[in-house]
């Protein structure tokens, strides 16, 4: 007989050997001896079979697809309002659709220990299986494997055509598209008509998941919550994708707190936060090129109205002036990288675009620096026009030459980078490129800059200001999207410091997706002002465009969205806004909108 101590001691014994089994496993199957594991010992004490097959199966997806893409999609659909334990059954069953028959032609015996964890799970959780429409679905796919065929009802047999086609899946968005569209007709069938489409969930950003607190969705045995608890939630979601021992009711308390969380669709910070903003945002954003009072001043200046409770922050970005190099810096770092890479992609499309609106604007300009000639009553005199002295009121008897100043024009370039031009920011930050190239090519001073709303905080990034040198252009590739857009305060803002310029001839080209959107923070004790979305934020936007235009200057929208928010852009731009469908056509739409203010 063992004493408690010595039984102990054995089992912990059994629990480091049965750990470094399942690791060696997972580490075989993948080949990569680095990747990050940890093993489930409670599952193997459960089941060896089903312990076993998860950890071939954990090596698998980290061979075949991208593991962490996978998982911050579970995230994100999460942070969507999808419950917990449903998508990861979907996800699981999937994940073994994509991988299992993989496994099967590599490996030699995969498929008997899979037949084996089937038999376990069918035994185990039959009960809980019988419960749901997924539970049947689960059943049916365990069945299948086990007798080679299943006749069930019309809908299951639906959702297993469906499944099975992953099963020749080659990319990590194959899997993604399968575990969306699935856990859409299983679970929520309205999901996408009450909440989020496939790509709104994937253009939720680090940011917004960082705001969110994820400490009530993790587990109440941990006994410690480390400060970033989203990362926590996602190594949790990394590590119980894989494992076909889950089932919703061991995650029904969960859901439960999440159903609770719904009910938040904008979020209430506490005081605490509040003051923790600034230094977030320093952390996330990069240090601000304004001094404490000029921001004070700033604010002051334009957070009125229906901005009342907001503020701005001015920036050159993370890249540039970062607080330190945490996750945010090196996701920065890639876009950037993918930014340019996008570049070379596209480089002679690029280019070609960069000439041709050159060329358009130096021959309009040269039109209009000729100098011209008029009748005065003074100037050079003309000898044929004595006769009128003593005889006629026409005193225009000398010509004047008028030399005009065609390089007296200043633009400005507003892009919008708000979480939904995710999908699209190579796009916009080559357009953005191809202006400032044009504009570089022909002396014309201009200024290039970003605007997200995080939290309270529209963010203004500068990549260069009116008379920096062209290598300046450069820093428009670290263009990156984040959060929320509160176009009314951006334009606002930014308009104003273009009507203090000098110059006569002023145009501002907004590049956006024509849709205002911020509805993150409900501050406590302050006026609590409505949402920021739909028609009001549509008619502000709107009105501090026709405010421009009023006071002088030109304002285009470059429409980068999709065709169904066409109608909002219109009702901000009226009739100078272009719609850019591809980038070949890029510099003959815009370069005929300057063309238009040149020839004015």
């Amino acid at each position: 007989m063992y004493s408690d101590q010595e039984e102990s001691a054995v089992l912990d014994d059994y629990r480091l050997e049965m750990e470094n089994r399942i690791r060696n496993l997972v580490w075989t199957v993948s080949g990569d001896y680095s990747l990050e594991v940890k093993p489930d010992v409670e599952t193997f004490l459960r089941s060896r079979n089903i312990a076993l097959y998860d950890g071939i199966k954990q090596g698998g997806l980290a061979k075949y697809f991208d593991r962490d893409a996978l998982s911050m999609y579970l995230l994100k659909k999460i942070y969507c309002d999808a419950f917990r334990g449903p998508l990861m059954t979907v996800a699981q069953l999937c994940i073994e659709e994509a991988v299992g028959h993989k496994l099967d032609a590599e490996r030699e015996g995969v498929r008997n220990i899979r037949r084996k964890a089937c038999e376990d799970i069918l035994e185990l959780d039959f009960k809980e299986l019988a419960a749901t429409p997924l539970g049947h679905f689960k059943a049916a796919l365990l069945r299948e494997e086990l007798d080679g065929s299943y006749e069930g009802t019309r809908k299951i047999q639906g959702w297993m055509e469906e499944i099975h086609r992953l099963r020749e899946a080659r990319d990590t968005m194959d899997v993604i598209r399968a575990v969306d569209s699935l856990y859409n007709q299983i679970v929520e069938p309205n999901f996408e008509k009450n909440k989020k489409t496939l790509d709104q969930v994937l253009a939720v950003t680090v940011e917004e998941l960082a705001e969110f607190s994820w400490k009530d969705f993790l587990r109440e045995d941990l006994e410690e919550l480390r400060e970033d608890t989203m990362e926590t939630y996602l190594e949790k979601i990394s590590e119980a994708m894989t494992s076909l021992d889950m089932n919703e009711s061991r995650d029904q308390e969960e859901d439960k707190k999440q159903e609770g969380q719904k009910k938040k669709k904008i979020l209430v910070v506490d005081e605490k936060a509040l003051a923790q903003m600034y230094s977030y945002v320093e952390k996330n954003f990069g240090k601000s090129y304004l001094s404490p009072a000029e921001q004070k001043n700033l604010n002051y200046q334009f957070c009125r109205g229906i901005h009342g409770d907001c503020s701005l922050y001015c920036t050159e970005g993370i890249l540039q002036n970062p607080v330190l190099r945490n996750y945010q810096y090196e996701y920065a770092r890639k876009q950037k990288d993918k930014n340019i890479m996008a570049y070379y992609d596209q480089s002679r499309v690029v280019k070609r675009n960069i000439q041709v609106l050159t060329d358009m604007l130096r021959k309009a300009l040269l039109l209009r620096s000729e100098n011209q000639e008029i009748l005065s009553d003074r100037g050079r005199i003309i000898p044929a026009a004595l006769w009128k002295v003593g005889r006629s009121e026409d005193a225009r008897l000398f010509k004047k030459e008028i030399k005009n100043d065609a390089m007296n024009f200043v633009v400005d370039v507003l892009i919008d980078a708000s979480g939904s031009q995710r999908s699209r920011q190579g796009q916009v930050a080559l357009q953005a490129f191809i202006i400032s190239e044009a504009l570089s090519n022909l002396d014309i001073p201009f200024r290039v800059t970003s605007f997200c709303t995080f939290w309270d905080y529209t963010i203004l990034q500068k990549f260069r200001d009116y008379d920096d040198s062209r290598k300046k252009n450069g820093r428009i590739f670290e263009y990156m999207t984040s959060s929320n857009n509160r176009d009314g305060l951006a334009v606002k803002a930014v308009g104003s410091t273009l009507l203090q310029r000098e110059e006569e001839n002023k145009v501002l080209i907004i590049l956006s997706d024509g849709k205002p959107y911020d509805v993150v923070v409900n501050r406590p004790n302050s006026r609590n002002p409505e949402p920021y979305r739909g028609r009001p934020a549509i008619l502000d936007t709107g009105f501090e465009v026709r405010r421009l235009r009023q006071s002088g200057a030109a304002v285009l929208g470059v429409f980068v969205g999709e065709e169904t928010e066409l109608a909002a852009e219109r009702k901000i731009f009226g009739k100078d806004f272009a719609y850019i469908r591809t980038i070949k056509n890029f510099s003959n739409v815009v370069g005929r909108y300057l063309l238009k203010q040149i020839e004015e």
